[in-house]
């Protein structure tokens, strides 16, 4: 028998569509595959037999975390043959309250740069463990493996995400305040104020996806990224000048972020990663077209994970 979805089905599921994305976008790290897993889910939704469902949001759950782990495979090779690095696609966040702050780490640009070196499976539990707090069993059951499988999965992940990112980063405010000094100092073309604020051995990475210019490889240490960004309102970039540029302070994936724009178009996003002391150790620049359609369509996303 075909299930046609009610309003109460519709309701169910925008109450929890908020936690299906920041799932999906956590395993995919693109807003547009995380997207088209929740749609995926919704006509999951509309069909299931609802008898069988004692808990909605357990089982929208599922449905996400399966379809996103489906996703990731298909997209893995796309992303081993990337043009110069692969970041993850920024997204507007919101919020400002306590739990925020510790979802935030989460969803950072580090953190999914990060959760990109874990295989499919170690990132999917990795998410629905450490992040949402999932038991074993229930995501043994969720991704449809064993116990045993999830189990090592999760030590695995969790040993390799310590090991390369570190629990202690600058405090909220902290970070708030280095961002807007950053960005005074760039948009002043003041190299020496914005040599104090990166650490030496600070890294830039940058994705164009082969669509734009940009550097290929990392660029490292803070004289070179200092110019890069002192340049910044001196230089044509994109085809924009400096008078037409719009630079502006955000947050984006639950930190102070940068936005770029030109007339009528995104043309990149900045994050930053910090050290304990508040210096700025990893700068990511996402100018990519293809991956800057969420931060353009202006839509601010909850991550919490409720």
């Amino acid at each position: 028998m075909t299930h046609s979805p009610s309003d109460l089905d519709q309701q169910v599921f925008h109450q929890h569509r908020n936690l299906l994305f920041s799932v999906a976008y956590r395993i995919l790290g693109t807003a547009a595959d995380a997207e088209d897993a929740v749609q995926d889910a919704w006509i999951k939704w509309s069909a299931a037999d609802r008898a069988q469902v004692a808990d909605p949001k357990a089982y929208l759950a599922r449905i996400v975390s399966n379809l996103a782990l489906e996703r990731l495979r298909s997209t893995r090779h796309k992303r081993e043959t990337y043009v110069g690095p692969w970041l993850p696609e920024p997204i507007l966040t919101t919020g400002d309250t306590a739990e925020v702050v510790t979802d935030a780490e989460s969803v950072s640009t580090a953190m999914l740069v990060v959760l990109e070196t874990l295989s499919p499976l170690e990132r999917a539990v990795f998410v629905l463990k450490e992040v949402f707090d999932f038991s074993h069993a229930e995501i043994a059951e969720a991704l449809e493996r064993s116990e045993t499988a999830v189990r090592q999965a999760a030590h695995r992940a969790r040993n390799h995400v310590r090991a390369r990112r570190p629990r202690f980063t600058a405090d909220r405010s902290r970070q708030r305040e280095v961002t807007e000094r950053f960005f005074a100092a760039a948009t002043g073309g003041d190299i020496n104020a914005l040599m104090e604020l990166l650490s030496p051995d600070v890294t830039l990475w940058t994705d164009g996806g082969g669509k734009v210019r940009q550097a290929l490889r990392p660029v490292v240490g803070a004289g070179t990224v200092a110019a890069w960004f002192a340049a910044i309102g001196t230089v044509t970039y994109q085809g924009v000048e400096p008078a037409d540029m719009n630079v502006e302070l955000v947050e984006l994936n639950g930190g102070p972020g940068i936005v770029f724009s030109g007339p009528g178009r995104v043309i990149a996003t900045v994050t930053f990663d910090f050290d304990a002391g508040g210096r700025i150790t990893a700068i990511h620049n996402v100018a990519n077209p293809d991956k800057l359609r969420a931060v353009a369509d202006g839509t601010a996303h909850d991550i919490g994970t409720e």
